[in-house]
């Protein structure tokens, strides 16, 4: 009997090798590898080494290689087709029945892969061609090199109806066999077939291997009605138990260490992301993930990470395929997740904060069990009454049952029951604990972990920490308020400034435009500063200048009292820039090996700290004016 190499292919995928020898060997993994005792010679270093990810064994000490088929033939001396009806019945696949139409229809599949891979170069030509700006505008827009573009053969259909079609039927297709693979659609009242994809950015898709069995496509028309499109099931492609990317995300795997993860992710684009910051990713095609797909996934690793968009449609997507999941988990395969905060998408973190930025956030991870917990516990509620905390215990342990997996099932509702009394009604001393995790979680959340939070904060963050201080924002606040102040401190305010950059570049401007204007109302002064290019810097100190509560920026207090207040105000800011910069000659003097007088300089900084601390406490204002 005659087997193709897809049934073959397809057999050995689903079989890990370091299982199927690991019965007969006695393993150890090193690194990405298992290593033993040769099972061939006699020896006591062990030179027999398995590989997962390239499914071959190999014998330093016999020189014998090969994959689990001729590891079966070679110590249990097998033949061909008694080791693949064995492994067949392991990886629960029954073996084709003796057909003799197979080999034509083997015949018929080499024939759609041909087609596949000349259509593949077609869309790759067609996207550096004039009709494919569009597609290319778009790329640019998403910042995704031109350099990358032949690495994962992005190609682009043009709008025709029949563009494909006539390139391909030219060459020598036939319309069925271009059906046949899912490139055109045979319309039902028997016209002539046309495109399938049309004006799309298209994504070639290959099996595990890296051979080529469809395309998705990605609208570029805003009105078109899918965003999206892949191609329909044909004999090559099977969307339920294929994984966009996967033959690339293997390559980085057995190139990565050890601990490398397997990510999934949602989209096409967030699987180039990945991949191009040395993360492996694989996408399901607009579907939720299938037990199929799963099983593809524990194949390659017993933990990949669930990823997804941290909005309540990503969350509810993960919820989703916890469900799908839990009766599959045995005690070496499982998932964590990653919940992207900010509603930001691998894509777009990849675009903002580069390689290292994806890296750190697809690194904060959440093992199953922990998001199994707090899903539970969301859906029962606050936990008010005994009636709640009990449904919640009934619902953990209803959840635990669904796992096939006896052992797991057992240890799985121990550790949930466990997390129950522990979060819900901790000991004092877990309370304790508790909080000063709470505490550290806390305190870290507050640095400036960029990966977590969205564009707005990270923008409002970035002003904040170029905001001047409160009363110094106020001095200028009040300086734009008061032109007699400006003409009276003009000289000074030109020499010495406030301090801060931008605001001395303001004050530069503001002291000749005071001069122009005269008295002029306040709004006309503002926006002549706007226009000479101040309008961030007004934004700024506006925001800042109400912290600071100064009794000058009072409009109600009279203009005298306001302005003698605003000079003291002034006088401080400016007597405190002055002992800063001392103190920094100063330092540069010591450092620098000239002779410096310890008392002295401690003095000169003992009065920079005072000043500073008068800043910010206002110790030196009246009650009422400055607070």
């Amino acid at each position: 009997m005659r087997l193709d190499e897809r049934f073959l292919d397809e057999l050995k995928s689903r079989l890990r090798p370091s299982e199927v020898i690991g019965r007969t060997v006695k393993l150890k993994r090193q690194g990405r590898e298992w290593v033993g005792l040769s099972p061939f010679t006699k020896e006591k270093s062990p030179s027999f080494f398995v590989n997962d990810d390239k499914q071959f064994f190999h014998d330093f000490s016999s020189g014998k290689h090969g994959d689990v088929i001729t590891f079966l033939q070679e110590t249990e001396r097998l033949s061909f087709m008694e080791a693949v009806e064995r492994l067949a019945a392991e990886a629960g696949m029954p073996l084709p029945a003796p057909d003799p139409q197979a080999a034509r229809r083997e015949e018929a599949r080499k024939g759609l892969e041909h087609w596949l891979e000349e259509a593949a170069r077609w869309f790759e030509a067609q996207l550096r061609r004039p009709a494919g700006q569009t597609a290319r505008d778009y790329l640019v827009r998403r910042a995704l090199p031109e350099d990358q573009w032949g690495r994962f053969r992005l190609g682009y259909a043009p709008s025709g109806r029949t563009a494909l079609r006539d390139a391909l039927v030219q060459k020598g297709a036939k319309p069925q066999e271009l059906v046949d693979a899912g490139l055109l659609i045979r319309p039902e009242d028997g016209g002539q077939p046309y495109d399938r994809f049309r004006d799309r950015l298209i994504f070639p898709i290959t099996d595990a291997r890296g051979r080529l069995i469809s395309f998705g496509g990605r609208a570029l028309d805003p009105e078109a009605r899918a965003k999206y499109l892949n191609g329909p099931e044909t004999s090559l492609f099977h969307k339920g138990s294929n994984l966009y990317g996967m033959a690339e995300a293997r390559k980085i795997l057995a190139q990565a260490n050890a601990d490398a993860r397997l990510y999934v992710v949602e989209g096409y684009m967030d699987v180039i992301a990945a991949q191009r910051a040395g993360l492996a990713a694989v996408a399901p095609m607009g579907t939720a993930l299938t037990e199929e797909q799963m099983a593809v996934l524990w194949r390659v690793a017993p933990t990949p990470v669930l990823c997804f968009d941290g909005d309540n449609a990503g969350r509810r997507a993960a919820m989703r395929s916890i469900d799908r999941a839990l009766p599959l988990l045995k005690p070496d395969r499982t998932f964590d997740f990653c919940l992207l905060s900010g509603g930001l998408d691998p894509d777009d973190i990849l675009r903002e904060l580069g390689a290292p930025g994806l890296k750190k956030a697809l690194a904060q991870t959440t093992p199953f069990s922990a998001l199994l917990f707090e899903r539970e516990r969301e859906e029962v509620g606050p936990l008010d009454t005994p009636e709640k905390e009990a449904s919640l215990v009934a619902r953990l342990r209803k959840a635990a049952a669904t796992i096939a997996d006896a052992e797991l099932a057992r240890t799985y509702k121990d550790y949930l029951v466990n997390a129950f009394y522990q979060h819900v009604r901790p000991s004092e001393a877990d309370r304790k604990q508790a909080n000063r995790v709470q505490y550290r979680d806390r305190r870290a959340r507050a640095a400036a972990d960029l990966t977590r939070v969205t564009p707005e904060a990270r923008t409002a963050a970035a002003t904040l920490s170029q905001a001047p201080r409160p009363l110094v924002a106020a001095v200028v606040e009040g300086l734009i308020a008061h032109p007699e102040v400006v003409r009276e401190k003009s000289e000074l305010l030109g020499v010495q400034g406030v301090g801060d950059e931008g605001l001395d570049r303001l004050i530069n401007d503001l002291i000749p435009l005071i001069e122009d204007l005269g008295d002029a109302a306040e709004s006309l002064v503002r926006a002549r500063l706007a226009s000479m290019g101040h309008e961030d810097t007004l934004r700024r100190i506006e925001r800042t200048a109400a912290l600071a509560h100064a009794g000058f920026l009072d409009r109600t207090l009279p203009e005298r009292e306001a302005g003698r207040d605003l000079i003291r105000a002034l006088e401080l800011v400016q007597q405190s820039v002055s002992l800063s910069r001392a103190l920094e000659e100063l330092k540069g003097d010591l450092f620098g090996g000239a002779a410096l007088d310890s008392e002295a300089f401690s003095q000169l900084k003992a009065e920079r700290d005072a000043a500073s601390r008068a800043l910010t406490s206002g110790e030196l204002w009246p009650e009422g004016t400055l607070h």
